[in-house]
């Protein structure tokens, strides 16, 4: 084995103590339910290889600090989640870890990675299923068939350990940093690559050229990894067109021929209740054949489906809002019915009608009643129902307006994933702190707004606990992660949440 066999032999009983035995169930019924285990993923060495001529291929809009997005930012990140998901793997620790140490015990392939089964890299999930000889070579043929590599590539590969071979096919790079393929950038955007409905696993179908390794990847993980061994048969892969294999790649028609569909455009909102964004990511096509097989397997009785502008600035349903509270939820303002930014919306549709020609249109689908979808008007009518009549809110519905609700910044900060929001419980989620009038808002609506790493402290020294705190927005620090274009939901795969 390359890359020192003793550390590869640590590295390895590591990554088998990460998920001793899958005892727990998956299941994920809203978007609010007290979160109890998700995956993630680590910033790793192929964001260090992003370089501008192929950062719009990769689907990134700028380059980011490595080292800084780990240490500074997402670290941070994990930090929160541990603390809310599996504290006794982290605290008492914060304050006696220096910077080296403090970012390595946050990496998963270190010896002293931390290791919990509630807060789960998919890293260690990728080491773990690669110890099976039999998965290995099928997935180095697998890879190296579609990158287009060297046979003598795929020889290359089988001398590596099963943890480094995890981080060279995921970064596309070598321990010594030589390049074999393209990096994997995205997938520190766990959420797009499936989501938990109920007790079931949707696995994406990525739209881009750039995220079909990571579908790979993720459709091995999910088959083959013991902490899934109980839902291989809850899986749902969506089919495509029996022809779309013959249409010409610019037809026309691909919304409605093709399935594309990426996880951060499904939403299980309530326990009977799905919502499918239609969007530059996620097909027509897709969203009908989900519905099609949830309401088969009889998963839900609704399913609601949001075509939203085919727009780089939206990209899916879950960058436009996100669901904080029961009552209460945070969305752009240039997308709902009323406020600043709708007006200024619509003055820009006079000036500019072709480039903005596209509106929000919803359409909600109930079980044996298909060919009669309920139209509704906009985004603030289906939210409210939503908490009213799924989740039984007895408290008046609010909506929090990305930037406040004011010119420009609405668009200003859902661009850096203001509405972007990740729930730990019911009224206390994660965003970014460079939002500044997004946080003003919160705070207006009646929300402490915290940093983490103060939050942090105040755990240390028992002043407060997850347990405790509600209506809280915590920040994280963003300068690099908000280059990436994906906030707190999107870094996230939740797995198992409690009912509410």
């Amino acid at each position: 084995m390359k890359n020192g066999k003793d550390t590869a032999a640590a590295e390895a009983a590591t990554a088998e103590k990460l998920v001793s035995t899958p005892t727990q169930q998956i299941n994920v019924s809203s978007e609010i339910g007290t979160l109890r285990r998700l995956l993630i993923h680590s910033p790793d060495r192929g964001l260090g290889k992003v370089v501008p001529s192929k950062a719009q291929d990769w689907l990134f809009e700028d380059i980011v600090h490595l080292d800084m997005m780990r240490r500074d930012e997402y670290d941070y990140y994990v930090k929160i989640l541990l603390y809310f998901l599996d504290p006794d793997k982290v605290r008492g620790q914060i304050d006696k870890l220096g910077p080296d140490d403090d970012r390595a015990f946050f990496k998963p392939d270190h010896a002293e990675y931390f290791g919990s089964d509630k807060v789960i890299d998919i890293q260690c999930l990728l080491s773990d299923i690669l110890a099976d000889e039999v998965i290995r070579t099928r997935m180095i043929a697998a890879i190296c068939g579609i990158e287009r590599t060297s046979f003598r590539t795929q020889q290359q590969l089988n001398e590596y350990d099963p943890v480094e071979l995890a981080k060279i096919m995921i970064s596309g790079s070598l321990p010594d940093r030589t390049m074999l393929f393209s990096p994997l950038p995205n997938f520190i955007f766990t959420r797009d690559i499936g989501i938990v409905i109920n007790d079931h696993i949707l696995l994406n179908k990525p739209a881009k050229l750039a995220r079909t390794r990571e579908a790979l990847l993720a459709q091995y993980i999910f088959f083959n990894h013991k902490l899934f061994a109980d839902y291989r048969n809850k899986i749902i892969e969506i089919p495509d067109n029996e022809y779309a294999f013959l249409l010409p790649d610019s037809d026309a028609n691909h919304d409605v021929t093709r399935s594309t569909l990426e996880g951060g455009d499904v939403m299980m909102i309530a326990k009977r209740h799905l919502m499918i964004g239609v969007s530059e990511r996620t097909t027509l096509y897709a969203a009908q054949q989900v519905m099609r097989i949830v309401f088969s397997k009889n998963l839900v009785d609704t399913v609601t489906i949001i075509k939203i502008p085919k727009k780089r600035d939206y990209m899916h349903i879950d960058t436009i809002f996100t669901q904080v509270k029961r009552n209460v939820w945070v969305l752009l303002g240039s997308l709902a019915r009323t406020g600043d930014e709708a007006k200024k919306r619509d003055v820009l549709h006079f000036f500019a009608p072709k480039d903005l020609s596209e509106e929000l249109k919803i359409l909600q689908f109930i079980k044996g009643l298909e060919h009669k979808p309920i139209e509704i008007d906009n985004l603030e009518d289906l939210l409210t129902d939503i908490s009213k009549n799924d989740l039984g809110a007895t408290e008046p519905v609010q909506f929090i307006y990305s930037g406040n609700g004011e010119f420009p910044f609405g668009a200003r900060e859902q661009w850096t994933d203001s509405c972007n929001l990740l729930a730990l419980k019911d009224g206390v989620v994660i965003g970014y702190d460079r939002n500044e009038k997004t946080a003003e808002a919160f705070r207006e609506a009646g929300f402490e707004v915290v940093p983490a790493a103060n939050l942090l402290l105040r755990f240390e020294r028992g002043e407060s606990s997850p347990e405790t705190i509600e209506n809280t927005f915590i920040m994280l620090p963003s300068a690099e992660l908000s280059r990436a274009r994906g906030g707190s939901h999107c870094m996230s795969l939740p797995l198992l949440r409690e009912e509410i």
